[in-house]
C-alpha cells in the first residue's frame, strides 16, 4: 500500500517543490498551506507528516504540541531554516522524528523519509506483536506459588526432551494449556499441534479419522483424507480424554507409536510418521480396566501431573485477577480491583472445577453478572461462623500491619499476641508483611 504523506509549509513554492519530488517518488501526498489546515484534516491519519518549523499562526512547535495532545501517533518530520537547528532539537525531544535543515538535497530527504517509514512500520508491527502476546494472554500458566513454579519449570524440561507425555489432572486445570505450551516450547513449535478430542470420536470413523483413508476407500468421500495423525506430521498430536479411546484403536495406536509408520485406511503404502503424542486424562489409566497396560507404558515415557488450585490457593486471587481483567478488556469494561476480602475469600474457597470454575466466576465478576456479599464471593456460596470469625480475623491482621507498615513485631504488640502467633496467623490467611503490601489487589 502506498504510503500518505502529509505536508504542511506557508511557503506556497516550496511546498508545491517539495510535493511534485515525493509525488515522483511514488508516495500519496496531501499538501496544507497552515497547521491548522493540517489539523482538520486530521480524520484519514497519514502514514508521515513533514511540517515546516517557523510558520505564521500555528507554528512547528504548537502543531507538534497539537497531534500529542490529540494521541495523533504518526511520525513527523521538522523543517528548519539557517539557525534553528537549536529549535529542531527541541522538536525531537517534543516527539519529532527527524528534522531537515534548509536546504536540503533531495536524495537526503528521501532517504529520512524511507528511514522513518521504516521505523514506522516496525513500531506497528511491535505493537501488533504485543496485541497477538495480549491476546495469547488467556493462555499464559501463572502463578507465583511452589506448586506452579515446579510446574513450568516440569514444562520446560518435557519441551526439550522429544517424548511422548501423558498429562494426567483434575477437570479445569490446564491439561490442554500445559500440552500447549510443551509444544510451544520444543523444537516443533513451527511445525502443527493438532488435537483430537478421543470422548468425541464416533466408533465407526475412529480409524479414518485418526490414519485417514485412501482413494475410493468411501463413497461419500471418494477423493480420499488426511488423518490427524498425518496432520500432525513434524509437529504435536494431542489426544484429549485419551481414556475413553475405542479398544480397537488403542491396539492400532500402539503399533503405530512402536514402529512410527502408520497406513492410511484401505492403503497399502506405509507411511513414516514423526510426531509427538501427548495425551491428556483425568483418570489413573494405571488403574483402569478399559485401557491397554502396553498402551499406557508407551505413552506414559514422560509423565506430568497438572496441579489443582487447591494446591497453588495464594495463588488463586491472582488468576482470578487475570481473567477478570481479560474479560473486562474483551468487552470493553474498566478493568476491574480485587478488594482484599474478596481475594481471602477465594483462597478458601473449594473450586471443584479448579481454573475453569475460576476463570467462569472471574468473567462473571469482571462483567457485573453477579451478586456479591459485601465484595466476597457469590451470595449463592453462604458463609458458615466460622468463615465469618476468619474474615473478620484476618481484616483487623491486615489493618493492624497496614498501619505499622508490615513490622509484624510492632502488630503483635497491638494485637496483644504473640509473634510467632501472629506469624502463624498470617500463614494461614495468606497474609504478606511486606512493607509495601496494599489492602487491594490490582
Amino acid at each position: 500500500m502506498t504510503a500518505r504523506i502529509f505536508i504542511v509549509d506557508d511557503d506556497a513554492d516550496h511546498l508545491s517543490a517539495l510535493a511534485d519530488l515525493i509525488d515522483a517518488s511514488g508516495y500519496a501526498v496531501q499538501t496544507f498551506g497552515a497547521a491548522q489546515d493540517a489539523l482538520d484534516a486530521m480524520a484519514e491519519q497519514p502514514d508521515l507528516l513533514i511540517s515546516d518549523l517557523r510558520m505564521p499562526g500555528m507554528d512547528g512547535m504548537a502543531f507538534l504540541r497539537q497531534l500529542r495532545l490529540r494521541r495523533l501517533g504518526m511520525p513527523v518530520v521538522m523543517l528548519t531554516g539557517h539557525g534553528d537547528v537549536g529549535h529542531a532539537v527541541e522538536a525531537i525531544r517534543a516527539g519529532a522524528e527527524d528534522f531537515l535543515e534548509k536546504p536540503y538535497e533531495s536524495a537526503h530527504l528521501l532517504a529520512v523519509i524511507r528511514r522513518t517509514l521504516e521505523a514506522q512500520a516496525t513500531r506497528n508491527e511491535i505493537a501488533r506483536l504485543q496485541q497477538v502476546l495480549a491476546e495469547r494472554a488467556e493462555d499464559s500458566i501463572l502463578g507465583r506459588s511452589r506448586a506452579m513454579q515446579q510446574f513450568r519449570k516440569r514444562i520446560s524440561v518435557l519441551a526439550s526432551v522429544d517424548l511422548d507425555v501423558l498429562i494426567t489432572g483434575e477437570t479445569g486445570t490446564g491439561k490442554e494449556l500445559a500440552a500447549r505450551g510443551i509444544h510451544a516450547a520444543s523444537p516443533r513449535a513451527k511445525a502443527p499441534f493438532i488435537a483430537l478430542n478421543c470422548a468425541a470420536l464416533p466408533e465407526s470413523m475412529a480409524e479414518t479419522i485418526l490414519f485417514g483413508h485412501a482413494e475410493g476407500v468411501l463413497a461419500h468421500d471418494a477423493a480420499g483424507r488426511v488423518g490427524k495423525l498425518e496432520a500432525a506430521q513434524g509437529g504435536t498430536l494431542m489426544l484429549d480424554e485419551v481414556e475413553t479411546m475405542p479398544m480397537a484403536i488403542q491396539a492400532k495406536l500402539l503399533r503405530v507409536l512402536q514402529e512410527r509408520s502408520f497406513e492410511r485406511l484401505g492403503d497399502t503404502v506405509t507411511r513414516s510418521l514423526d510426531v509427538r503424542v501427548i495425551a491428556t486424562t483425568k483418570t489413573n489409566l494405571r488403574l483402569l480396566d478399559g485401557f491397554r497396560p502396553d498402551l499406557f507404558f508407551r505413552l506414559a515415557t514422560a509423565e506430568l501431573t497438572t496441579p489443582t488450585l487447591r494446591e497453588a490457593g495464594e495463588d488463586i486471587p491472582l488468576i482470578f485477577l487475570h481473567y477478570a481483567q481479560l474479560a473486562a478488556r474483551r468487552y470493553g469494561r474498566e478493568s476491574p480491583r480485587l478488594p482484599w476480602a474478596l481475594a481471602q475469600k477465594l483462597k478458601r474457597q473449594a473450586w471443584s472445577g479448579n481454573v475453569r470454575e475460576l476463570k467462569s466466576s472471574a468473567e462473571a465478576f469482571a462483567l457485573g453478572l453477579v451478586e456479591f456479599e459485601g465484595g466476597g464471593v457469590p451470595a449463592t456460596t453462604p458463609m458458615t461462623l466460622a468463615d465469618r470469625v476468619a474474615d473478620f480475623e484476618a481484616r483487623e491482621i491486615s489493618a493492624v500491619l497496614d498501619a505499622h507498615a508490615g513490622n509484624t513485631l510492632r502488630a503483635a504488640q497491638t494485637l496483644g499476641l504473640p509473634r510467632r502467633t501472629l506469624n502463624d496467623k498470617m500463614r494461614r490467611y495468606g497474609i504478606s508483611s511486606d512493607v509495601e503490601r496494599k489492602p487491594d489487589v490490582s
